[in-house]
């Protein structure tokens, strides 16, 4: 049966005053400076935001309450392999900063995708805008749902109120307050969520009797082996997986990503968004490496009567929350510590995407249209209103797929999922137009669709194996059980898994998602380029040096003054 706590006075109060705040700085930004009246303003800050907030907001913006539940949990139960993870930011950090940030500073478009419309025509634009849409929509749901539902089955506190009082506020700040609401307000909610994390580990810490005590509970478990090189793509967890996939996955939203790339644009030069990049590296590391740890300090606990085994909870995405209440919650104001960082995670990256999607409406769906219709281009003032409204559309969208999230299942795997699936086709597609001079739009936008449909045949298709969990016990349960009887996880899906022949591509690691993505967009964009100008004849593409990377952006430029020469 799952035990249902109900907050207390000063938990609500905290909740409120957290919500309020990140309300009342939408209010401040809708009556300070240019009144968010113009497009630049609301979508991009007036290009002169500081780098620090920027910094927190590039790591706010995906590291949501998904991040806070699914990590934890992730340690929890398959162990602490998955910090690995971090190097991958870092290797990958250098790639995203020097290689693709400089094309899209030097383009400085409102919309990423205005660059694939240079680089290849405006269908190629069209297709990787809705692309994105689609998975950010996606996205926003699941992040939305996942504190909702955590708290709704503990807290007493209804699944759909959850919801619905997140996805408002969050809704409402956004809209009125623009993207200088949106980085500020990140700040804050990312601080909160450094201390409800810090808040488990230190009390987890004294009451076991130190840090070092949680990690030898954690080693005598099985979950502290951080030495997994298995080169095997079908291991869920290897520092192969990890280091490759995670730094694809990186990419793709740190490279590419519409949400990522307009908060560089707010910053007023290249190398400021530079900084930036790097600036986030350590604050990301830092709170991925402490929720990390976290979900051995639950386990600490939790490491002789597992909560899922016997009974009081229902999914392992619920266990820091489970944790909070079970240990802290005599506490006053603790659990609504707690519960405000979880939500202020779902809100920074939430309010992310909610304008970066009215960005991506107003640049590349509603001015091309507006242009066609009346010949003429839409007043700053007017497109400010109209990305508002799109704003607002967008926070209701979002609460209507957080209604529908509970199928997509465990909240980490998932988002990640979602990434890879659809961020490696469109980094293949970008790295295309960057990389090569090769490259046209019947190949590649083939290439993209065919990626897509096989990254999404990969990573969705049933059935697939459930990844073995390590084992867990209900000996120090005592009589709480009331029948419950002890399953070993692990031998239970291997018993499972050997049943069935399971499909070698369902059984590749969801890290490699992207991988795949990637690596067969490009080769078959390149590849079909190819054919296609043997077919057609070359595309007339307009190969603005602009619009490639560094050493193929010099050689263009040096054969243009050749030409000019000549």
């Amino acid at each position: 049966m799952v035990e249902v706590v109900s907050l207390g006075v000063w938990d609500y109060v905290i909740l409120g005053v957290v919500l309020l705040i990140s309300a009342g700085i939408g209010v401040y930004f809708r009556f300070t400076g240019g009144k968010q009246k113009t497009a630049k303003e609301y979508l991009l800050a007036d290009k002169n935001m500081s780098i620090i907030p920027v910094a927190f907001s590039l790591m706010a913006s995906f590291m949501s309450a998904v991040t806070l539940l699914g990590v934890s949990s992730e340690n929890y139960v398959y162990g602490f392999q998955f910090i690995v993870i971090n190097l991958s930011y870092g290797l990958f950090t250098p790639i995203a900063a020097y290689i693709y940030l400089p094309v899209f500073f030097k383009l400085q478009a409102t919309s990423a995708y205005e660059y694939l419309e240079k680089r290849f025509g405006k269908l190629s634009r069209l297709t990787a805008s809705l692309c994105y849409s689609f998975q950010m929509i996606l996205y926003m749901g699941i992040v939305l749902y996942a504190p909702a539902l955590a708290l709704g089955a503990l807290t007493g506190i209804s699944k759909y109120a959850a919801i619905l009082t997140v996805g408002l506020v969050c809704t409402f700040y956004s809209t009125i307050g623009g993207m200088k609401a949106v980085l500020m307000t990140d700040v804050f909610q990312s601080l909160l969520m450094f201390a409800s994390v810090f808040c488990i580990i230190i009390y987890a810490g004294i009451d076991v009797g130190g840090l070092q005590e949680i990690w030898d509970i954690a080693e005598k478990g099985g979950r502290t082996d951080l030495l997994n090189f298995d080169p095997d793509p079908t291991v869920r967890h290897t520092w192969f997986t990890l280091i490759i996939g995670g730094g694809i996955t990186f990419l793709t939203l740190y490279g590419v990503n519409q949400t990522q790339v307009q908060r560089y644009l707010t910053l007023k030069d290249l190398k400021s968004a530079q900084t930036a990049l790097w600036v986030q590296w350590p604050i990301l590391s830092a709170l991925s490496l402490s929720t990390s740890f976290s979900g051995l300090a639950i386990y600490s606990r939790f490491y002789n009567c597992d909560p899922v085994a016997a009974g009081k909870i229902e999914l392992n995405d619920q266990l820091m929350p489970y944790f909070v209440i079970d240990s802290m919650g005599h506490i006053s104001g603790l659990t609504g510590l707690f519960v405000a960082g979880l939500a202020s995670a779902a809100l920074s990256t939430v309010s992310a995407t909610i304008n970066s999607l009215a960005a991506v409406t107003m640049e590349d769906y509603f001015k091309p249209i507006y242009k066609k219709l009346y010949n003429t281009d839409l007043k700053e003032t007017k497109l400010a209103i109209f990305s508002k409204i799109a704003a607002l559309c967008y926070g209701f969208i979002c609460l209507g797929v957080a209604f529908l999230a509970e199928n997509f299942g465990g909240v980490l795997q998932s988002s990640l999922t979602i990434f890879g699936v659809v961020g490696g086709p469109l980094l293949g597609f970008f790295s295309l137009g960057m990389f090569t001079t090769r490259a046209n739009q019947k190949g590649s936008l083939t290439a993209l669709l065919l990626g897509l449909s096989l990254a999404l045949w990969a990573g969705f298709g049933l059935p697939r194996p459930s990844p073995p969990k390590l084992p867990v016990s209900i000996d120090g349960c005592g009589q709480e059980l009331d029948g419950v009887s002890f399953l070993n996880q692990t031998s239970f899906n291997t018993r499972q898994d050997e049943e069935i022949n399971y499909l070698w591509l369902y059984r590749i690691s969801y890290l490699y998602n992207g991988v795949f993505g990637l690596l067969s967009v490009f080769i078959a964009g390149y590849i079909l380029s190819w054919i296609s100008d043997l077919i057609w004849g070359k595309e007339k593409l307009d190969h603005d040096p602009n619009l490639f990377i560094t050493p193929i952006r010099r050689k263009l430029k040096k054969q243009l003054r050749k030409n000019v020469v000549t």
